[in-house]
């Protein structure tokens, strides 16, 4: 079925049933085979962005038949690009999605995080005028949140935007800000009220890279890759409709916004964030046969404790979808999946032996993927602001 013929997005009041066989029938005939493969690495996946190139064709009609759909961002409103679909359907869309082993369409900052935080902040201008752009693939952004001084203690962001009337005039810094120098645009935390306590006085603005004043430098990693930058602002003029929510009010959207990439981060622990086959399948290709006493238990007991995550972030769905979110409770979820994590990736290294160790060997680069599930731990808040977080309000522990 071309682009061009593609039906619109189901209602959302079609009956479950026929929604799973329309859904069904419609993925059969437009996932190209080559995307089917499951493939979760760096270099499979599907960023997007003005200068974006594509690994290959049936890439590139993966991507066009589904934002065509609304199915990259599934549960978006249509006017805004996504599909519409309802709590019910998200969950068949994702079950029919994995049954095919297909790979997500397109995976960026802008859906996880931005998207989330526009949707619950933005006007309807500014969603009808960032959104579609972000669910075509058209447009790829980066966070500029941690700063030399201000990583763990967010909120001390020093990064400042001084009122011009029409603009803001912005000056700083931001560090660890993944694919910055592959990013169209980057939304960031900037201090306008130098004199309001430090979690207010920040407002949440959205520049653009190509900026006059805008550069950014790349952090190399022990991987051999340099996924982080060091991004900086020198005079760099930002329109006052660039600002998301209220002035000096960015503290808001910069919370919500740090819930929705910790329930992403658990996600990836969970097996949950796109076309992730079971471990112990791929264990077992590795290995001809999970023979390994030991390996298999430990995989095993790594899949049970996915499925048990993965369970908890469903229920937080619909407890969202309810009106009530995870909060404070996405602490304890983010750490959750950063250490599964981290196992899946310990396991599968374990199986591939001295294979494993190559960086572009018989089996991917899976050491320089075990290297960045590292990242794991500081990204979205480290373990150890989470474990504070979990004693403090989700147990209510002294102290």
């Amino acid at each position: 079925m071309s682009v061009e013929t593609t039906p619109d997005a189901v209602r959302e009041e079609t009956a479950p049933d026929a929604f799973r066989e329309e859904l069904r029938a419609w993925l059969e005939e437009n996932c190209p085979q080559e995307m089917r493969d499951g493939k979760m690495a760096e270099n499979s996946i599907c960023w997007g962005g003005k200068n974006w190139q594509f690994t290959s064709d049936a890439q590139k009609q993966w991507l066009e038949r589904c934002a065509a759909r609304g199915y990259t961002v599934p549960t978006w409103p249509k006017d805004y690009g996504g599909a519409g679909l309802n709590r019910a359907q998200e969950k068949i869309f994702h079950q029919e999605m994995d049954r095919i082993n297909a790979r997500k369409p397109l995976q960026s900052f802008g859906i996880w995080m931005l998207g989330p935080a526009l949707l619950h902040f933005g006007s309807h201008e500014q969603k009808l005028h960032y959104l579609p752009p972000i669910a075509r693939g058209e447009i790829r952004w980066c966070q500029g949140y941690s700063e030399p001084g201000a990583g763990s203690d967010l909120a001390n962001v020093q990064t400042r935007g001084e009122d011009k009337g029409d603009h803001w005039l912005v000056n700083g810094q931001k560090i660890w800000t993944s694919y910055a120098d592959k990013a169209d645009w980057i939304f960031a935390l900037v201090r306008t009220d130098r004199e309001a306590p430090k979690h207010k006085g920040i407002s949440f603005l959205l520049m653009n890279m190509e900026d006059a004043g805008v550069d950014t430098r790349p952090i190399k990693m022990i991987s051999g890759i340099s996924p982080f930058c060091e991004t900086f602002f020198t005079d760099v003029k930002v329109p006052k409709d660039q600002i998301v929510g209220e002035e000096n009010r960015g503290w808001d959207v910069a919370k919500y916004l740090l819930t929705h990439e910790r329930e992403m981060i658990s996600g990836g622990g969970a097996g949950l964030s796109g076309g992730g086959r079971a471990l112990g399948a791929v264990i077992n290709d590795t290995m001809e046969g999970l023979t390994d006493a030991t390996l298999r238990a430990d995989a095993m007991r790594c899949e049970i404790d996915s499925l048990a995550i993965g369970l908890t972030l469903e229920r937080y769905k619909d407890q969202a979808e309810a009106g009530q979110g995870a909060g404070d409770a996405s602490a304890m979820l983010k750490y959750m999946g950063t250490e599964l994590n981290k196992q899946r990736h310990e396991l599968m290294m374990t199986a591939g032996g001295s294979d494993a160790l190559e960086w572009d060997g018989p089996l991917g680069n899976r050491a320089g993927d075990w290297l960045r599930t590292k990242a794991n731990s500081i990204e979205g808040g480290t373990s150890e602001v989470m474990l504070s977080i979990v004693s403090r309000r989700v147990l209510g522990l002294p102290g």
